[in-house]
């Protein structure tokens, strides 16, 4: 039998259909499904060089699932391959969120729903705050690491605008750890594996770099032209057409500048975007936690919880005129779909051929380690700020029955280690059964 020397584009394809379909569980459940079924179970690429090309997604800002798969459909399939993995990691998602908050804005308000979530919305927080444990679990390490957390916490709280500068100062502060005190931000931890590779892999660890994935200074070039025109051609587009002053046009703005803010993953920046919306009206705190609830229910990246915002903000301002709410909120939630994801693309299409070349080198991971503590006061001052809307809404008294449901669904993901999704749909269940009973009685 001939050993097989490249991956079928056909099987590859049909992959990435079912991986788009059925990635729930966040960050961390979708790349331990992608590791099981192209390193395990597939042999497609090797151990070794899939950690590598985590370990290039994880400094990159944006969401670090959907471009670990971008970058392995590249490497198997080059251009075409990397795009349509990539695409297919979000198109199901954006599907199901667009139908979900039309669904939420035509009968949130019936009191079944409503009692759906209010019960939801506990659980969330629950969730967040086991992000938080999660992250700082494998990032905070030293008592220096815990000040940054703690610091980046506090400025958080204070205004949610200060984190591209909590990023930068991290990433400053680490480097400058790196001479100082090397032992404090030396790398360690995070993802890693226990797979035993038992046959050489299609793309092993010594299989040469395809000629797509070779440095050139051509392929730079062309990488850049394409995202530049893929980000010219829509902004050029929507400010002719609506003028500059359009919500479309500061939704683009937006989110093209959070995608390259999202250091650390969808739970490090949803405390910019929840700022964000809210302040340009496009969405209530409540709501936030709500879209929050609809993108854990959902496969594909958490980050789309910004196709939820781009719907609602389009949908109730109805930015194409009077009469055009479903149409505004569908042509928003898909903009700010692609202003967000565009960056990831030119990350691995541009910086793969070079990724490639540092194999078997040392990155530089002081910088990262420092972001990385930066992270967990970023995503735990998410939790206070959603724990605030949720346990005490619009300043009442405190929701007793929230802190019971947030007790329930914090012992689920912690003791018992259920997943995310059957923790939402639980505590919808409850809420489904409070709403009957509220209706009958």
């Amino acid at each position: 039998m001939t050993e097989q020397t490249a991956v079928p584009f056909r099987d590859a394809l049909a992959y990435w259909w079912k991986l788009g379909l059925t990635s729930f569980g966040g960050p961390a459940g979708q790349i331990a499904m992608l590791h099981d079924e192209v390193v395990v179970k597939k042999r497609w690429i090797s151990e070794k060089r899939f950690l590598h090309a985590l370990n290039y997604c994880m400094i990159l800002p944006g969401p670090e699932a959907q471009q670990l798969v971008t970058y392995v459909g590249w490497l198997m399939h080059g251009v075409r391959g990397g795009i349509l993995a990539g695409s297919l990691f979000v198109l199901p998602s954006l599907v199901l969120l667009i139908t979900l908050s039309w669904a939420y804005l035509a009968f949130g308000t019936s009191p079944i729903v409503a009692a759906m979530f209010a019960t939801i919305k506990p659980a969330v927080v629950a969730i967040i705050a086991q992000a938080v444990y999660r992250i700082g679990s494998r990032s905070l390490r030293h008592p220096a690491l815990w000040t940054i957390a703690g610091v980046s916490t506090g400025a958080m709280l204070v205004s949610g605008s200060w984190f591209p500068v909590i990023m930068v100062v991290a990433a400053l502060v680490g480097f400058a750890g790196s001479r100082f005190a090397p032992t404090v931000f030396a790398g360690g931890g995070g993802h890693s594996s226990a797979a035993r590779e038992t046959t050489p892999a299609i793309i092993d660890d010594n299989t040469p770099t395809p000629l797509h994935a070779r440095v050139t200074v051509w392929r730079l070039v062309r990488a850049v032209v394409m995202a530049a025109v893929a980000w010219l051609v829509p902004v050029g587009a929507l400010w002719v057409t609506f003028g500059a002053d359009s919500p479309l046009v500061d939704m683009a703005m937006f989110f093209s500048g959070a995608a390259f803010l999202t250091f650390g993953g969808a739970y490090a920046v949803l405390p910019y975007v929840y700022h964000g919306a809210i302040s340009a009206g496009w969405a209530t705190p409540s709501q936030m936690v709500d879209g929050l609830a609809l993108g854990e229910t959902t496969p594909g990246p958490l980050i789309m919880i910004v196709s939820f915002v781009g719907f609602l903000g389009g949908y109730v301002g109805e930015f194409l005129g009077t009469g055009s709410a479903f149409l505004s909120g569908l042509v928003a939630a898909i903009l700010v779909t692609w202003f967000t994801f565009l960056p990831s693309f030119f990350f691995i299409i541009a910086g793969g051929p070079y990724v490639e070349t540092t194999r078997g080198m040392k990155g530089v991971t002081a910088p990262l380690t420092a972001i990385n503590a930066a992270v967990v006061g970023v995503v735990l001052s998410l939790a206070i700020t959603f724990a605030v809307t949720v346990f005490v809404p619009n300043g009442a008294s405190l929701n007793a029955g929230a802190l019971v449901i947030v007790a329930g669904a914090a012992l689920a993901l912690f003791r018992f280690k259920r997943s995310i999704l059957e923790v939402v749909l639980a505590s919808a269940a409850i809420g489904l059964v409070v709403g009957v009973a509220t209706l009958l009685l």
